[in-house]
């Protein structure tokens, strides 16, 4: 550790910074490249052996992430270079994970923002970028992908210094360093048609932009909770950033909560992160970031302080939800059929505990003690957590996402959304129609004289609801969607969400194929011959708009007569099979969706059509 230089040396200091360590996130938009750029990052660092197997996007190590091809949680890992010590973040792109990556920028002392050589900066980029200029850090630019063949590096690269200004950089942060990369084959360039390098350019950059980390002489020991963690053998992990002071293992220290108070405790385990691996370390100083065990109730944003002289560091603040959901335990007729986890103290208990690590989501009690509601970021965000329980062997029961409204002033406000979509031009009138449709209001459209165009719409949140899988098929699957909220504006008048209505089933029992044959000319089905449902359950999508109660379980009935046609085969039509974000999307507001570790099923709230008869008269 040396002592910081200072314009007047004459005078005394307190300030010093640690010259062996440098703290940086990658920060970029979906698929730009950030965890295939770490993975090249950690090859070229000597992290692996040459003959070691290593799997692709070796960051994304969650099931769903691999699955997805999208990074959800935030994890740090740190690389060699020279004498120097490189802790790198690896965020997440998409905007329903922002609350991981607002707290992970704390971490950091300067950010490495990638950007597609083709897209260009898209929302979640500037999301990200606004919230690391706000923090103050330096930033770098990487222009990956540089070998496509729609690749437009200058004019992306004007695009970024456009975006730069647009969100009031400083001076320091305009004179940015601009890398240009192809982080799958691990080459950088210092120049747009420069020289083929490894990555030892952007290492380089990396130790001479990004500040070391700076820290006070005279403070005690202050160290920031910005990431959980757990372990089977030492239990709750607590990771963090080091602020000030030097930290021990066996050493007392005191946690900061919310409220205040000072819980008094030991470090019962000390850990540095070297490369993938975390490792056992006896001492850790400033600009550190490190993984402590010892305390069972930990949370992100409490302080790791000195016991007799506590100092607590601000709170992590986070944007609000705009998204909520009800929770419930499964009620219908194949309750605990395919579940282990199916009570109300089962549900409560997962919830409450994704809390603690998730802090983007909020979890309040419902009308009954088997109900919650959930609230997020976005749609996304909840399927991921509803797909993560369902393969713990959880039973529940989703509604449809609502949006979370304001009043201010006696005025409803509800939020919005920064739209941009990137089609084919054939496809632009259809899209600006559905668009005027829910609302939204076209702020741009630019065309890069490439056949595709971007059109940027301000949308209310719940015109988006329902709004992606529509989106895909108007666009024939070449379209892309990206979104990010932008504030709150006055309620903006209702909005059709699905103008079709459903097929319901009246009965229980198995699906045949000749009730299917039937009942295929009202719409599209959702379920096959041999399936099992129960009465209320959606089964399909009827052509009009109203609900159509069917049986769905109808066998042909057998005689002795032959009739001319009777040997003709039943043609049917392939079921339609949704994803959970689809089936999230299309249920209505009288509409659940039943979720279990091996089935999807559609279902109406009041499952008995006396019942929902009854509903509706009363209104």
């Amino acid at each position: 550790m040396t002592t910081a230089q200072t314009e007047a040396p004459e005078k005394a200091t307190t300030s010093a910074q640690r010259d062996d360590i440098r703290n940086i996130a990658i920060i970029a938009h979906v698929d730009h490249g950030k965890t295939t750029l770490v993975d090249a990052m950690l090859w070229q660092s000597g992290v692996f052996r040459e003959n070691q197997e290593v799997v692709e996007r070796v960051m994304d190590s969650n099931d769903l992430e691999r699955e997805k091809g999208i990074t959800i949680l935030a994890k740090n890992t740190s690389v060699r270079f020279g004498k120097y010590k490189i802790n790198i973040v690896d965020t997440p792109g998409h905007a329903d994970f922002g609350g991981e990556v607002e707290r992970i920028l704390k971490m950091v002392d300067g950010v490495l923002l990638l950007v597609d050589a083709s897209e260009g900066p898209l929302p979640q980029t500037r999301f990200v970028l606004k919230k690391a200029l706000e923090l103050k850090l330096t930033p770098i630019v990487v222009i990956n992908k540089i070998d496509r063949k729609d690749a437009r590096t200058q004019e992306v690269l004007n695009e970024i210094y456009d975006l730069f200004i647009d969100l009031d950089a400083d001076e320091h942060q305009l004179e940015f360093p601009v890398l240009y990369t192809i982080a799958r084959d691990g080459i950088c360039r210092t120049t747009q048609d420069g020289e083929d390098h490894k990555l030892e350019p952007l290492f380089q950059e990396i130790i001479r932009s990004i500040p070391a980390p700076q820290y006070d002489t005279t403070m005690p020991l202050q160290m920031l909770i910005l990431n959980l963690g757990y372990s089977e053998f030492v239990g709750r992990l607590a990771v963090g950033r080091m602020m000030n002071g030097t930290i021990r293992a066996k050493q007392d220290v005191g946690l900061v909560r919310e409220d205040g108070s000072v819980e008094k405790g030991r470090i019962t385990y000390l850990y540095g992160f070297e490369g993938l691996e975390r490792a056992e370390i006896e001492e850790a100083g400033p600009g550190d970031i490190v993984a402590i065990a010892g305390f069972e109730d930990v949370n992100i944003g409490d302080t790791v302080t000195d016991p007799n002289d506590p100092r607590p560091l601000e709170r992590v603040s986070i944007d609000e939800p705009t998204v909520s959901m009800m929770f419930s335990i499964n009620t219908s007729p194949f309750a605990g059929q395919e579940g282990t986890l199916v009570t109300a103290r089962n549900l409560k208990d997962r919830l409450y505990r994704e809390i603690l690590t998730n802090v983007a989501l909020h979890v309040e009690a419902g009308d009954t003690d088997a109900t919650f509601k959930v609230s997020g970021r976005g749609e996304l965000q909840m399927a991921i957590l509803i797909e993560t329980m369902r393969r713990e062997g959880f039973e529940l029961t989703a509604s449809k996402p609502q949006v979370i409204t304001r009043t201010v002033d006696g005025k409803r406000l509800e939020p919005m959304e920064h739209l941009v979509v990137d089609c084919p031009e054939d496809y632009v009138g259809i899209v600006t129609q559905k668009m005027a449709g829910r609302k939204g209001r076209m702020s741009n459209m630019v065309n890069h004289g490439t056949g595709r165009v971007r059109l940027e719409f301000r949308i209310p949140s719940r015109g988006l609801i329902g709004f992606r899988s529509q989106f895909l098929t108007d666009t024939r699957g070449t379209g892309l969607l990206n979104h990010l909220f932008d504030g709150y504006e006055p309620w903006q008048g209702e909005i059709e969400h699905r103008t079709n209505g459903a097929l319901v089933a009246d009965r229980s029992g198995a699906v045949t194929g000749y009730s299917i044959e039937h009942a295929q000319e009202r719409g599209e089905m959702f379920v096959e011959a041999s399936d099992k449902v129960y009465e209320g359950m959606v089964v399909g999508e009827n052509a009009k708009e109203d609900d159509i109660a069917v049986n769905i379980t109808k066998e042909k009935k057998l005689t002795n007569i032959r009739s001319s046609t009777s040997d003709i085969a039943a043609h049917l039509f392939p079921a339609r099979k949704m994803s959970l974000e689809q089936a999230l999307e299309w249920i209505g507001d009288d509409e659940a969706l039943e979720v279990t570790p091996k089935s999807l099923r559609i279902r109406k709230r009041t499952l008995g059509s006396g019942d929902r008869a009854r509903d509706a008269r009363k209104g």
